[in-house]
């Protein structure tokens, strides 16, 4: 990415937000940003990029979200609309140019973005179109759905916050935290979409897991004192510090236990470490910062046999008493395993067979199969991996584990286990 894009693609929420706060109609403001954008493109590397780019580009826009508007005659009804909702105080804002002090409009968007009338998959595909400056095709792409769906996914995202007639600006103090929560997920969510693509020919999503980051910073940097934006900013550079080292040379996946640590990222690692040991004193738990440690814990060990799992137990057993979430308890269940054996895991892998929210996924058989294969149930173990890739939508996880399910086949026992 060139400087300029750089720029840009930083410069286009804050843009954005500032129409938005001035004039409403998000919609049509993000057509206008859009179209500025567009034109910056093509004019600065001849003319170089103004002294005031953010201003330039606030110009340019708001020329053309007018010419939007007055082509749909919408001007009035948009005048009457805010004199209904607001108070007489509330009729005017700063000029577009001038947010108001105390946060930044990309802040707002954000938290827009998370407005509770929106389904998770909204709040993601309209965070990374109006936020992070994907296009709905790369969004698509992203998410394996056509570009039509994703088109009207966004499209009806934008108008439920329209008709919902929330003004522009930061939530009362009294929704904040729920709205930070749904910001919060709704991150998370790229990343790990990213991390562990769920569908698709490849392992992972590089450019997900680096907006999910970059979007996190600017959180981070928004909100420097909440400790569970450090703490989820620290999650994911810690669990992105491994990405080099989870594919071969040919894509093939490979577990934790058996990378080369060396390729792991140390620069992310070490960041990640002090945001953790920023985040933890403050008091408090919360589900981002016990996530990080556990993370952490795993980066610093030099091997997963060296791994202090006793203490990981012990925070998955913290976080469970703060999620129902069903893929926490798998993980402790595996935890368990390594720390007091495979058949102390395998008691709680299987009381967890019950739960409807594991029965078509594939990570609960294959989590079960690797803990039957190290108790030595060669058959069962097989079994089970080959139910695991019957039900994994992504095609390296199919691979890695019918390979899995293979090797037992050909390998002694006593090299199997």
């Amino acid at each position: 990415m060139t400087q300029t894009e750089d720029l840009l693609r930083r410069l286009a929420p804050q843009v954005l937000g500032a129409l938005v706060r001035r004039y409403g109609h998000f919609d049509t403001a993000e057509d206008a940003v859009q179209e500025a954008l567009l034109t910056a493109v093509t004019r600065w590397p001849a003319e170089g990029v103004p002294d005031n780019p953010r201003g330039w580009l606030i110009t340019v826009a708001a020329r053309r979200l007018t010419d939007l508007l007055r082509a749909e005659q919408a001007r009035q009804r948009r005048e009457e609309t805010v004199a209904r909702r607001l108070p007489p105080e509330g009729w005017t804002a700063p000029p577009a140019d001038q947010p108001p002090t105390g946060y930044d409009d990309t802040l707002v968007l954000l938290f827009l973005c998370g407005h509770p009338a929106l389904s998770a998959a909204s709040q993601i595909a309209l965070t990374l179109r109006a936020v992070g400056g994907l296009t709905s095709v790369e969004i698509a792409r992203a998410f394996l759905v056509p570009e039509a769906t994703m088109t009207r996914r966004i499209s009806r995202a934008k108008r439920t916050i329209r008709d919902s007639g929330v003004p522009f600006g930061l939530p009362p103090a009294a929704q904040r935290a729920e709205r930070l929560g749904s910001v919060l997920h709704v991150l998370y969510l790229i990343f790990n979409e990213g991390y562990a693509s769920t569908a698709g020919p490849a392992l992972f999503r590089a450019d997900l897991c680096a907006e999910a980051i970059r979007l996190t910073r600017l959180l981070h940097r928004l909100l420097p004192d909440d400790p569970e934006v450090t703490g989820l900013l620290a999650l994911m550079l810690l669990t992105d510090a491994r990405r080099s080292a989870r594919t071969g040379l040919d894509g093939t996946l490979i577990p934790m236990a058996e990378q080369d640590r060396s390729r792991w990222d140390a620069d992310q690692i070490a960041e990640g470490l002090g945001l953790v040991a920023e985040a933890l004193p403050r008091g408090g738990i919360g589900p981002y910062r016990i996530q990080a440690a556990i993370a952490a814990l795993h980066d610093e060990a030099p091997s997963a046999e060296q791994t202090d799992w006793p203490q990981i137990v012990a925070l998955y057993h913290l976080l469970l008493t703060l999620t129902d979430n069903p893929m926490v308890a798998l993980n402790h269940a595996a935890a368990v395993a390594m720390a007091h054996g495979p058949a102390a895991g395998l008691d709680l892998v299987d009381k967890l067979g019950t739960d409807s929210r594991l029965a078509d996924d594939h990570r609960w058989y294959a989590v079960r199969a690797h803990l039957l294969e190290q108790a030595g149930e060669r058959a069962a173990a097989r079994a089970a991996y080959e139910v695991a890739a019957d039900r994994a939508m992504s095609l390296p996880q199919q691979r890695y584990l019918r390979t899995r399910a293979a090797r037992l086949d050909a390998v002694p026992p006593d090299e199997a286990r």
